[in-house]
């Protein structure tokens, strides 16, 4: 396999663990220092990347492109790689409906470059058996080569575009919904006054449920800013397909009440994180007492 020059937008927590992949690849991986953070840099710094600074030079040098961003992000980013004249094969792998990923698809073939559809499954790809890439789109087979001997599981599901982000929209549609609805009825069970009731029943009835809920409610709190966008995605999803999209329209607005954790130098602890839920989000609210 000739080594290939890939851009990476941009080195988050999963973004830069899936550059280092394709650096081990055998790539020769860029990102853009221009308007990030020094967060981002240290990650970039660490996963072995590259700076070229702006985003111009990473297009001009790039024979390929890797988005991993915000789902709501994604197409203004694609925007801005088509603007600049991007030739070669543009990857988005974010969670984006199918829809959201034929429109990208349009833009890049407008642009006159090659779209690689992509779905992730799984944590940053710091250890193999744990990240699975997904792709879909006639160009497939070449991004997937990408990620020859790294971490990252490659999986191709054929030509049509839109049928990585569908099974990426498939599956988190249980992790991420059932995680929202486990907190919206614990939310739920605190303001009833039934909260010690319900995890006693569970004891009895849902044991796995009993021990896991607790940590669930805690720990999605770093990334449900993040999540809130992927449950609307989920919710268009199904709403293309013919299907009530009401289910992860409700887990958008229960990630959008833990948002505010983004930030946060630790966990919260469950109490606030319920406290949060109950109050709409709003941290400076207090929760109505019984």
């Amino acid at each position: 396999m000739n080594q290939e020059v890939i851009g990476l937008l941009h080195p988050g927590a999963m973004g830069s663990s899936i550059g280092a992949a394709a650096k081990t690849g055998r790539q020769t991986v860029l990102w853009a220092s221009e308007g990030r953070s020094k967060k981002s840099a240290e990650r970039a710094g660490r996963a072995g990347l590259e700076d070229s600074a702006t985003l111009d030079d990473l297009v001009a040098r790039s024979a390929g492109i890797i988005s991993v961003c915000p789902p709501a992000s994604a197409v203004e980013v694609a925007a801005a790689v088509m603007d600049r004249g991007f030739g070669g094969i543009y990857l988005d792998a974010n969670a984006i409906s199918p829809r959201r990923s034929r429109e990208i698809g349009n833009l890049a073939e407008k642009a006159g470059c090659d779209y690689v559809d992509g779905g992730i499954v799984g944590g940053p790809a710091w250890r193999s058996g744990t990240t699975w890439l997904y792709l879909s789109g006639p160009e497939a087979h070449h991004a997937a080569t990408w990620f020859e001997g790294s971490n990252v599981t490659v999986a191709n599901l054929g030509d049509l575009i839109g049928s990585a982000s569908a099974l990426k929209m498939a599956y988190a549609a249980y992790t991420k919904g059932t995680t929202a609805l486990v907190c919206a009825i614990l939310a739920l069970a605190e303001k009833e006054g039934v909260i010690d009731a319900l995890f006693e029943q569970w004891e009895i009835s849902q044991k796995v449920l009993a021990e896991t809920a607790k940590s669930r409610a805690t720990n999605v709190t770093e990334k449900a800013w993040r999540f809130s966008g992927e449950m609307r995605e989920i919710a268009q999803t199904f709403q293309d397909a013919s299907l009530p999209g009401g289910f992860h329209n409700a887990a958008a607005e229960i990630y959008d009440r833990l948002a505010h954790f983004k930030e946060s130098p630790s966990l919260p602890t469950f109490a606030e994180v319920l406290k949060s839920i109950n109050a709409d989000g709003n941290p400076e609210k207090q929760m109505p007492t019984s």
